[in-house]
């Protein structure tokens, strides 16, 4: 059965997601989305577990739609278009990040198999300034199945790059 949580007074659904690098747990999120009838994908906040060498570190960029003028934001639009810019979170101060659509229609690799008709959005952050990378979002997994870094030589995650290896669903 499929974990949900209300925020809002909207259903969301519990997307749990894990960083590893180099066999250490980096990142324990709680995810919380919802489609609206015309099929947005809003993104009402997350709870982050961030981890120091295999060791829950803080809870930084932790945030829920409602809560001290936090407002939901669009993980995927419906109609997704080239050029088309968005707001994914907000939370004044803690997660101001957006989207912009760079590609619709690829095709990825990743090792958990190869998706098509996927669509690249480079996410960056009005805060943030040096966080700046290139997400991929499939139909037949709906998220993220690869996170490159938008900067030359940048190295958020040891390479600069994570990918999908598994979903497991209930």
């Amino acid at each position: 059965m499929k974990e949900t949580k209300t925020i809002m007074g909207v259903t969301t659904v519990v997307v749990w997601d894990r960083v590893w690098l180099n066999d250490k747990l980096k990142e324990d999120t709680r995810d919380w989305y919802a489609q609206d009838k015309d099929g947005n994908v809003w993104y009402f906040g997350e709870a982050v577990g961030n981890y120091k060498d295999g060791k829950l570190d803080n809870y930084a960029g932790s945030w829920v739609a409602g809560v001290d003028g936090a407002k939901p934001g669009i993980i995927m639009p419906a109609n997704p278009r080239i050029g088309l810019t968005y707001r994914q979170e907000y939370a004044k101060g803690k997660a101001e990040d957006m989207g912009t659509i760079i590609a619709v229609g690829k095709r990825i690799k990743v090792p958990l198999g190869q998706f098509e008709d996927c669509v690249q959005i480079r996410d960056w952050s009005r805060i943030e300034k040096t966080a700046n990378e290139y997400k991929y979002y499939c139909p037949q997994v709906g998220f993220a199945v690869l996170e490159e870094s938008a900067w030359l030589g940048a190295s958020l995650l040891g390479n600069g790059k994570t990918e999908l290896v598994s979903v497991t669903t209930e």
